[in-house]
């Protein structure tokens, strides 16, 4: 068989990747907070051709290599509601399941608040104790290292209420990986998470870093090289059975 029908094959295997991946941008250019991924080709050779003069690479296409994600700041838009929070500037919300323990990081501050752990009459605090949280469960922590939690009663004014959250960030983003309800995860090479230098803009939500038209234009290079690609895979089989005929 043709080596141009396996490279075409796969080149078409991994452009239908790359759509996936700016179907994915496109499904959350509403997504408060939403970072926006790249993919990243990178070209894929199965060895060297010995030549009289030198040895030319055979290659067998190309592959998406990564996706890394796309951390540049998006504009904030207003909501004039007391637990949204955006950060101006680099940095993150961290998030911890109190359950598992396990953080996460999101640049996503639209919060609520909840009620953790028992309650006593015997300590009025803990009744009217509630913890900022993303609204699936997880506190946000604050500055302190510790969950957000304010002492709140029914004459609270929320508008009055100081939320120390705090801000946190990697010397290098590189590698950082998605989770699902709009997360992030350092991995080792990222080091270790300091303070960000970021600003918490309360009453301000971050808009999703996925810019539309890019990520159309993106889908109809996908779309064109996908369509020759295939193209390329119909041409090697007909020159294949050209040949096979002629024997």
């Amino acid at each position: 068989m043709n080596l141009s029908f396996y490279t075409a094959a796969e080149g078409a295997h991994q452009q239908q990747t790359r759509m996936d991946i700016h179907a994915n941008n496109i499904a959350n250019v509403n997504t408060y907070g939403f970072r926006a991924r790249v993919p990243a080709f990178s070209s894929l050779l199965s060895g060297e051709v010995r030549a009289i003069d030198e040895d030319y690479q055979r290659g067998v296409g190309a592959r998406v290599e990564d996706s890394e994600l796309n951390l540049n700041q998006a504009p904030m838009t207003g909501t004039d509601r007391t637990l949204d929070f955006a950060i101006d500037g680099e940095g993150f919300f961290m998030l911890r399941d109190p359950a598992s323990g396990e953080t996460a990081y999101t640049r996503d501050g639209s919060f609520a608040l909840m009620q953790y752990g028992p309650q006593s009459e015997d300590d009025p605090d803990s009744i009217h104790r509630w913890y900022l949280s993303d609204g699936n469960g997880r506190l946000v922590i604050g500055r302190s290292g510790q969950p957000v939690s304010v002492v709140i009663t029914p004459q609270t004014d929320l508008t009055q209420v100081d939320f120390p959250v705090g801000v946190f960030d990697w010397i290098n983003h590189n590698g950082m990986t998605g989770s699902s309800e709009n997360r992030l995860q350092p991995v080792q090479k990222n080091g270790q998470v300091t303070y960000g230098s970021g600003k918490v803009v309360r009453g301000y939500l971050e808009l999703s870093n996925a810019d539309l038209a890019t990520e159309m234009t993106k889908v109809i290079e996908a779309q064109r090289s996908y369509q020759m690609l295939l193209r390329m895979v119909t041409t090697s089989d007909e020159i294949e059975t050209t040949t096979n005929s002629l024997r």
